[in-house]
């Protein structure tokens, strides 16, 4: 017994010079890691993968779809925003701030093609069948209120077409 005493008395007594000499020891401690670790995972990544709700992780999917080729123009907005007033129920100025929200989550416009394929496979499962239609629909309306899709667009809208669409009986729309 007195072995164990004589090696736990070292050890502290390491420890406590350690951190005198202004060592942090800190780290040692397995808890105090995996606090620092999961606050790392939770606040460092991109806030874009944090979101959770249907309808914002859609806003931004029609966002992104009219992003592919470029800035956003005008009349890619107020479509966008006359579907967010229709489509999801909201009011004028919730439409705005969740277009808001959406085009800033989006602004790396180098990144927006793995963002959006990242969001898809994340959230493929939080839709159901009727929203999921909705959901293509509205990006092909906004992504076209200039002309015709690019090649680009196609493609995404497609592979969400694919991805998102199940054939399944109608369950529940936005609201």
């Amino acid at each position: 017994m007195h072995i164990v005493l004589g090696i736990l008395g070292s050890v502290v007594t390491i420890l406590f010079l350690l951190a005198r000499l202004g060592i942090d020891v800190r780290g040692l401690n397995p808890f105090y890691w995996y606090r620092r670790r999961a606050y790392a995972q939770k606040y460092g990544s991109d806030p874009i993968y944090s979101i959770e709700d249907p309808i914002h992780v859609a806003a931004l999917m029609i966002i992104g779809a009219a992003k592919l080729d470029g800035d956003l123009t005008a009349e890619q907005k107020r479509v966008a925003q006359e579907l967010f007033v229709s489509e999801f129920s909201l009011g004028a100025r919730e439409a705005s701030e969740l277009f808001g929200s959406a085009a800033h989550l989006l602004a790396a416009p180098q990144l927006i093609d793995d963002q959006l394929k990242k969001l898809a496979a994340r959230n493929s499962n939080r839709f159901s069948s009727d929203q999921a239609r909705s959901m293509v629909e509205m990006m092909t309306r906004v992504a076209s209120a200039d002309g015709d899709l690019s090649p680009a667009q196609n493609g995404y809208i497609d592979s969400i077409r694919d991805q998102f669409v199940r054939q399944e009986a109608p369950s529940r729309t936005w609201s």
